[in-house]
């Protein structure tokens, strides 16, 4: 697991990898787009790096993912068996953070791509009262158990995490339609947030849209 660097903090941030790569592939993309690392004084953030599985859209060669899929479909009926061992690691993740003093409602977990639908499922359907969500060029399918948590009010609308979602308007790997029709589908089962679409922009996290999420991230979670 890659972090930043250990010091006493108030809140944290974890951030999920897209399909394929590691936390510190993330960490060196952060870097390079912002010439620094996230600006937090009092917030740890975490880069988990996803388990090593059989991946089907790879003919099932191994591959560092959250879950496993038969394709990069919107329309593809992915199974809860397929999310067990993200879920896995997003559970110890946060309850590492909790055992450690940071209370939920000072956590808020993101990611790209992959690692994006993971953080969406979550703050929606594994974990009540986180303080936000953020995606970058992420959807989720469209029977994703995270809409069946909604739909059944397994959160009260105030312990429902505000969403912030950007997606590339170019983006040819997870059409941007597909963000905009998961962000509609959530707000219609009461999650506030915001999607934004991000002009000549493929599948790729760019500066602006982290510079963003930095600053939303502060309003989330100020110094103690």
């Amino acid at each position: 697991m890659a972090s930043s660097a250990i010091r006493k903090h108030s809140a944290s941030l974890i951030f999920f990898h897209g399909s394929g790569e590691t936390g510190q592939i993330l960490i060196d993309r952060v870097r390079y787009l912002l010439g620094r690392d996230f600006n937090f004084a009092h917030i740890n953030v975490v880069y988990p790096t996803a388990p090593l599985q059989e991946y089907t859209p790879l003919k099932g060669q191994l591959s560092k993912v959250w879950f496993d899929r038969n394709a990069v479909d919107i329309a593809d009926p992915i199974g809860k068996q397929n999310m067990t061992k993200g879920y896995a690691v997003a559970q110890q993740l946060i309850q590492y953070e909790v055992t450690h003093g940071i209370p939920l409602n000072r956590i808020i977990v993101g990611g790209f791509s992959m690692g994006g639908a993971l953080a969406l499922h979550t703050g929606y359907h594994l974990t009540e009262g986180l303080a936000g969500v953020f995606t970058h060029s992420s959807f989720l399918y469209r029977n994703s158990v995270v809409f069946e948590s909604l739909r059944n009010r397994k959160f009260t609308k105030e312990t429902l995490p505000e969403l912030r979602m950007f997606h590339g308007q170019n983006d040819t790997l997870v059409p941007p339609e597909w963000g905009r029709e998961t962000s509609e589908s959530l707000a219609k089962l009461g999650v506030s947030g915001t999607f934004t679409p991000l002009e000549d922009t493929l599948h790729v996290l760019r500066r602006k849209s982290l510079l963003d999420i930095e600053k939303w991230i502060l309003t989330k979670l100020p110094p103690l």
